[in-house]
């Protein structure tokens, strides 16, 4: 399918698969992030400190996969709390996944969760928690140089979705 745009009064012809969603994808933690994957390109950001600013960021990056011809399909890292976890850092890991099921719910946006054991299986990453980081940062930063570790997890998730033909 042909989708036409109008740049500069000159119309411009792409093709588009309306078929290929676009990816919304997210590591719901506070030190986590949020990533848009459509055609080419890569939109991440840090996880915003404010329910209100987590919406307007997952409102924009919906609008500016939707306004490029794409639909939108959520993914979700299905997180929980650990039996060390303090229960103060439980609680607010929990309200933040929670907040952005919310606003994936109130947006309308289809999503998918998966388990970090699934997606980074893919991945074949060191066991040390810290070594698996650096490495997951690495990983993000081919495809996205601006890539940090607050938004290394949310980019390779989306690399996950595309690879399990998710979109």
């Amino acid at each position: 399918m042909v989708h036409q745009q109008v740049e500069g009064g000159k119309v411009n012809k792409k093709k588009v698969n309306y078929l290929v969603p676009a990816l919304i994808t997210i590591d719901p933690g506070q030190s986590g992030g949020i990533c848009a994957m459509f055609d080419d390109k890569l939109i991440a950001h840090k996880c915003p400190k404010t329910p209100k600013e987590m919406f307007e960021i997952t409102q924009k990056l919906q609008w500016t996969c939707k306004s490029n011809g794409f639909p939108v399909l959520g993914i979700i890292e299905k997180v929980h709390a650990f039996p060390t976890d303090a229960r103060s850092s439980a609680f607010k890991f929990g309200k933040n996944f929670g907040i952005w099921i919310g606003i994936l719910e109130s947006l309308s946006i289809k999503y998918e969760m998966v388990t970090p054991q699934k997606w980074q299986k893919q991945f074949e990453l060191p066991k040390n928690k810290q070594q698996r980081k650096k490495e997951l940062k690495m990983i993000a930063k081919e495809f996205y140089p601006k890539a940090t570790l607050y938004t290394a997890d949310a980019i390779c998730i989306g690399l996950w979705g595309k690879n399990n033909e998710l979109i």
